[in-house]
């Protein structure tokens, strides 16, 4: 089993221990040893979110370290499936940042309704799957089966600022 298959095996089993222990989705990123970065104000003319009835669509959002530098490199060139998957999951914890900001509290969301997934790849990179997989993984984990969703992994040329990835949200609400 190569490496990324043990990694991810690996943290499938974490998240199945978590989604049975923790009930709420703050208890459950807790649970993991997650926390939410503070949310960060749009780069350009455009919002975060845009509600509609109880849709909520969530612009993209770039990985991020702790630090708040935006993690960037590609997939195929300069980063391998695991750490392009680590960056799906960082840019993950920042939408939910900023869905928390709007909603209130991630208990009200009913359901994760679309990921969309963008990896800086080289033009030979075929595994935006896997990379996008940090992004599923993590919020089926937190939202149990309200956490599964329809999907799109493209493979782009480049991204803002040179991100590694840039994943986007469509969210329902109560």
């Amino acid at each position: 089993m190569n490496t990324m298959k043990k990694l991810r095996v690996l943290f499938l089993a974490l998240l199945t221990a978590c989604s049975l222990r923790s009930s709420t989705p703050e208890e459950k990123l807790a649970t993991l040893g997650l926390t939410l970065p503070p949310v960060a104000a749009p780069v350009a003319n455009y919002v975060s979110a845009v509600r509609v009835n109880s849709l909520i669509f969530l612009s993209g959002h770039l990985p991020r370290t702790e630090a708040g530098q935006v993690i960037t490199g590609r997939l195929g060139a300069d980063l391998d499936d695991a750490a392009g998957a680590a960056a799906a999951r960082r840019a993950t914890l920042a939408l939910l940042a900023t869905l928390k900001a709007e909603i209130g509290e991630l208990s009200k969301v009913k359901r994760i309704v679309r990921v969309g997934g963008f990896v800086n790849a080289t033009p030979e990179f075929t595994h935006q799957p896997q990379v996008v997989n940090g992004s599923s993984d993590l919020l089926v984990a937190i939202f149990g089966g309200r956490g599964k969703h329809a999907r799109a992994a493209v493979g782009v040329s480049s991204l803002p600022l040179g991100a590694a990835v840039e994943i986007e949200l469509i969210v329902e609400t109560e």
